[in-house]
């Protein structure tokens, strides 16, 4: 989280701006042994605490990576390397257990956790690696994957509620999230909340994850929770730096709807709400903006550009942008 954001009443940290605009979460990432500063545990915390002041609960998610987890990569940590099976699941299950527990020691307990950043192949690769195919065996990924809740449960004091997250990107791809949540099923893996990523420039139109929200909703009779989205406020480079992730309209699937504009970016997060709240029973939790305050001035990767800025709710200024309202809590 950044200082240098502003809303209508000045200069403030983000977590205030969005806090009052109705954030009830931050989600942050934890590597396991990375650069230092650079998505750390020392770092979560800190975050985690400015966060809590501010009055927010927390959704740690855990990349079980010295870097960048997803769905093309998984790299197991360098300290876990070489492991076979019984000490990775040993290594997992401590770990998790300990990250879980630090969040509780400093007074910010964790209330949602990921085991894992869209595992759709699962993660740890190669060991923890699965396919899309029927038949390819599963039994390693979901031992691993049980390790984590286990470690996960162990590290959480008695009475306080920790709710699981199994996160995929297949937020607009009703099939392969059946695939992936009906092995689970079969494997016997028990969780809470069922996590998607969902960018419309990856994965198609609003229309297709709301039906695969009330799909998956009703068919594993499980909560539903945007962990990922963003849409972008302008399709300009910013400052002479290209943007990566979204950089013409033809990736816009409801561009029609939705322009690439502050107005256009603020209407697909009220259609976004609104596909959540459509979900039967109030199993539609919410939605989380990926990076909504990634300005400029902190790369990709050190020594990198920023690939992102014309995706968050702040413009290159820092200035809040239309979007912010739609963080507001559900019937306002």
């Amino acid at each position: 989280m950044g200082n240098g954001t502003s809303d209508n009443d000045g200069k403030e940290p983000v977590e205030r701006i969005i806090a009052r605009h109705g954030a009830n979460y931050v989600r942050l990432r934890v590597w396991v042994d990375p650069i230092p500063g650079w998505s750390d545990l020392e770092s979560a915390l800190v975050l985690a605490r400015r966060a809590h002041e501010a009055g927010m609960r927390l959704l740690v998610d855990l990349h079980y990576s010295d870097t960048w987890a997803d769905a093309a990569n998984q790299i197991i940590p360098a300290a876990w390397r070489g492991q076979p099976l019984d000490t990775l699941v040993e290594s997992l299950r401590t770990y998790t257990r300990d990250v879980v527990a630090a969040f509780t020691e400093q007074g910010t307990p964790v209330s949602m956790l990921q085991v894992g950043n869209e595992v759709t192949e699962g993660f740890l690769w190669p060991l923890g690696r699965i396919g899309r195919m029927d038949g390819e065996p599963w039994s390693e990924f979901t031992t691993l994957l049980r390790a984590g809740i286990m470690g996960a449960r162990t590290g959480t004091p008695n009475g306080q509620e920790l709710a699981i997250v199994i996160h995929t990107d297949r937020g607009g791809d009703n099939a392969g999230a059946r695939h992936f949540y009906d092995q689970l099923l079969e494997e016997d893996v028990h969780f809470d909340v069922i996590g998607l990523s969902y960018y419309p420039f990856w994965h198609g139109r609003l229309a297709d994850l709301q039906d695969n929200l009330i799909d998956l909703a009703a068919r594993y009779d499980k909560d539903v929770l945007v962990v990922e989205t963003a849409y972008p406020w302008t399709l300009e480079s910013q400052r002479g730096k290209p943007s990566r992730f979204c950089t013409s309209e033809e990736q816009l699937p409801d561009l029609e709807e939705f322009p690439a504009t502050p107005d256009g970016q603020a209407a697909y997060f009220e259609a976004l709400r609104s596909c959540l709240q459509r979900v039967p029973d109030n199993r539609g939790l919410g939605f989380f903006v990926w990076e909504p305050a990634w300005l400029d001035g902190v790369g990709w990767e050190p020594g990198l550009p920023n690939p992102y800025g014309n995706l968050t709710l702040f413009d290159d200024h820092g200035c809040a942008l239309p979007a912010l309202r739609a963080l507001r809590a559900p019937g306002v």
